[in-house]
């Protein structure tokens, strides 16, 4: 390890020189293959932060799939169904460690954000989490360590060029943190914020009932949170996100990005999504895509003659909106974390379509009175956590 480290450019190839650095001590990364670039970096370092928190709060291995320093994905490793085996194309892999099944199902959240990622592991790489990550299309993975055999499986990806990036566990950053822009340094506290199930005591609709396992789910949102771009609400079932809205000026608009991603994310799990009859040479990215234009609303563009062809060994019949009311209907018990407060029930409305029955968030708006009317209309379990997670 060293002090700095160079790299080829920063944000954009025109932004030179560049470089990171650390004034007190050594750098907590070793590079052991490739040449992590300026975002790979930042998505490496926000990634370990995310899940090495995921891991404190549930007690499980956790992983995380990040694009432009935002996670697509993030979970826990919680056995998966033959369903979901299926839809994240690990079904022929056969058993799958607790940490392979937290990084398919932090890919599999968003599949179509996930391409070209910066993997995040909490533990250990093993060689089935490698096995996987090594057929995927991915910039670069950060961990604790790798197995021998991991680490061969993982050097061999992109012809000898995948980043590859130890992290030393017992790194503590100083508390307080510093960035420059135009010039001016700016100066704040690290947010060093514990998230554990103490922010969740305060329920202030009529059903105050969470179970333990969706305390869990609003905790990994709320983490998940913690490192995702403002404004942004996460979607969590069943030990992993299903849907992040990142980024969004409007609050409704990240409610509704992020719910029509754990729309989509149940859509894959509809049979007649599930057996789409595609080609035997047709790639997992080219899947996804055809996937994600079948389930919308311009699904005619992938069943229309002479292009239905290029993927389908005969054409699909389509998924009717009345099929996709229907199925979505089924998705229940669905967790959801806000960084900031709800302005309004509007965001509570979007929300109940896409079967969220619990809700962390702040509090402290002045509309929360009609928040919370909003959520006992749906029989709704809302905890106010009182506290910000703005990213940025």
């Amino acid at each position: 390890m060293s002090q700095e480290m160079q790299l080829k450019y920063g944000c954009n190839p025109n932004q030179k020189p560049s470089r990171i650095f650390i004034e007190n001590g050594e750098l907590p990364i070793e590079v052991l293959n490739g040449k992590p670039g300026y975002i790979n970096l930042l998505d490496a370092f926000n990634g370990w932060q995310l899940v090495r928190e995921l891991k404190k709060a549930t007690g499980l291995c956790a992983a995380t799939s990040f694009k432009h320093v935002s996670p697509a994905g993030a979970a826990v490793g919680e056995p998966l169904s033959d369903t979901l085996k299926k839809i994240y194309w690990v079904d022929d892999l056969g058993e799958l460690s607790p940490l392979a099944c937290a990084y398919a199902r932090a890919r599999g959240a968003d599949r179509m954000s996930s391409y070209g990622d910066f993997i995040a592991l909490s533990d250990v790489c093993d060689v089935c989490t490698a096995k996987m990550i090594q057929r995927e299309v991915s910039d670069g993975v950060i961990a604790p360590g790798y197995t021998d055999e991991a680490l061969e499986i993982l050097k061999s990806k992109r012809k000898g060029t995948y980043n590859i990036i130890k992290i030393d566990e017992s790194y503590v950053p100083e508390p307080i943190e510093r960035k420059q822009v135009f010039g001016v340094t700016f100066e704040q506290g690290r947010n060093e914020l514990d998230i554990n199930n103490t922010l969740l005591e305060n329920i202030v609709t009529d059903n105050k009932t969470i179970p333990e396992d969706k305390k869990r789910d609003l905790l990994i949102s709320l983490i998940t949170l913690k490192y995702t771009q403002s404004n942004s609400v996460c979607y969590v079932k069943d030990g992993q996100a299903i849907g992040i809205g990142a980024g969004q000026q409007s609050r409704i608009h990240c409610t509704r990005l992020a719910g029509q991603k754990a729309d989509n994310w149940w859509l894959r799990q509809n049979p007649k999504v599930m057996a789409l009859p595609f080609k035997e040479d047709v790639r997992r990215a080219d899947r996804d895509n055809a996937i994600d234009v079948y389930i919308g609303d311009e699904y005619e563009d992938v069943l229309r003659e002479g292009e239905w062809q290029k993927v389908f060994t005969e054409k699909p019949e389509a998924l009717t909106r009345e099929e996709k009311k229907e199925w979505l209907a089924k998705n229940t018990g669905v967790a959801l974390g806000s960084d900031a407060f709800f302005p309004f029930g509007d965001n509570i409305e979007r929300a109940h379509k896409s079967g969220v029955e619990f809700i962390a968030q702040p509090g402290g708006s002045i509309r929360d009175d009609n928040v919370i009317e909003t959520c006992n209309k749906y029989n709704i379990a809302m905890a106010f956590t009182g506290i910000r997670l703005f990213h940025h």
